[in-house]
């Protein structure tokens, strides 16, 4: 079990960087492909920040 949850955690920060990321790599141009990339790259944010905090509800 505690494999397990190592296991989830590291997944949770490598999607947070690759969420980050299309934030980044949105933000550097301007047009509608962009901004929906940044749009994905938030709500993958907002989805992390929700599993963590349903823990503590």
């Amino acid at each position: 079990m505690y494999e397990s949850n190592i296991f989830k955690t590291i997944l949770k920060f490598i999607a947070f960087f690759i969420c980050v990321g299309l934030v980044i790599y949105g933000q550097k141009t301007v047009g509608i492909p962009y901004l929906m990339i940044q749009i994905v790259g938030v709500i993958g944010i907002m989805v992390l920040i929700y599993l963590y905090n349903r823990k503590y509800k």
